[in-house]
């Protein structure tokens, strides 16, 4: 069910830290990929959602063959090359979501993020998005209005823009204003 704007959802001790460390890794990502500008190339993708409750198979669908390597890396860390190398691998190769617990573990099956459908009752008005959200940005900012769902990261393959989702609201950044932790945040 989709309420209000996630009046029910706890604030976790580690969220903050957990929403910075999949940014950077995002912005890391979009930053070191150097082919951009070129015709016919995509850059990597992600779109990470973290979750206060592990009961997401209401709002989404286990995506193929789609996997985060979860024997090498099997939680968020910033001490360790461990999660960036997941992530590069994973932007390069998979499709869907990555599905992460308020507690930083990372479910192994990618998944595809379900539309709320036209019978789950909601109060909220409708959503604000912007005309350069994809279906990923978009499926973000949906989901983000969940009482399960803390946050969700975005990576757009199409040009670098790093996005984080929470509440319904949006904070993105283009790739040329990618910075780190002194960017002043709007």
């Amino acid at each position: 069910m989709i309420t209000g704007p996630n009046v029910g959802q706890a604030e976790y001790a580690t969220l903050p830290e957990t929403i910075d460390i999949l940014r950077y890794s995002a912005e890391s990502l979009s930053l070191n990929f150097t082919r951009w500008d070129e015709r016919y190339v995509t850059g990597p993708s992600l779109y990470f959602i973290i979750v206060a409750d592990i009961d997401f198979g209401k709002y989404t669908d286990p995506l193929g063959d789609n996997t985060w390597p979860v024997k090498h890396c099997p939680a968020v860390t910033i001490s360790s090359d461990e999660f960036i190398n997941a992530a590069r691998n994973v932007a390069f190769s998979c499709d869907g979501a990555v599905v992460i617990a308020a507690d930083r573990t990372i479910q192994e099956q990618l998944v595809r993020v379900r539309s709320p459908s036209a019978t789950e009752p909601t109060e909220e008005p409708p959503i604000a998005s912007a005309n350069w959200m994809g279906t990923k940005h978009l499926s973000a900012l949906e989901i983000s209005l969940r009482e399960e769902v803390l946050a969700a990261v975005t990576l757009s393959e199409e040009n670098g823009r790093v996005t984080t989702f929470r509440d319904g609201k949006y904070n993105d950044f283009e790739r040329d204003e990618l910075g780190g932790r002194w960017r002043i945040r709007r």
